[in-house]
């Protein structure tokens, strides 16, 4: 019986946690113009520098490519800006695309 309850209550809690990460995609709130004011301040540069290419999200992570008016290329992923975070934001992780 322990097993059986033990058991039940790990697919509980697999199936909340596969939840979080859907209501935290589903309620996204950066815009496009939050997300190249963000990469630019940690690019050092201005947000009408930046052109946003592409973004995805997937559970609490937000990632995007910009370029940059001199055409380099970066790759950035944000964590947050959801419900589950309400909608506060870690600084974002940019890097030069193919470094």
């Amino acid at each position: 019986m322990a097993q059986i309850t033990s058991l039940a209550l790990a697919l509980v809690m697999l199936t909340s946690l596969s939840g979080c990460g859907s209501i935290a995609a589903s309620t996204n709130s950066l815009s496009d113009e939050r997300l190249k004011s963000e990469a630019a301040g940690v690019l050092a540069m201005s947000p009408d520098q930046l052109a946003l290419l592409d973004r995805r999200t997937e559970g609490t992570n937000t990632f995007y490519a910009v370029k940059a008016r001199d055409g380099k290329e970066y790759t950035c992923i944000i964590n947050g800006g959801n419900l589950l975070s309400f909608g506060m934001t870690n600084p974002p992780n940019c890097k030069r695309k193919g470094s």
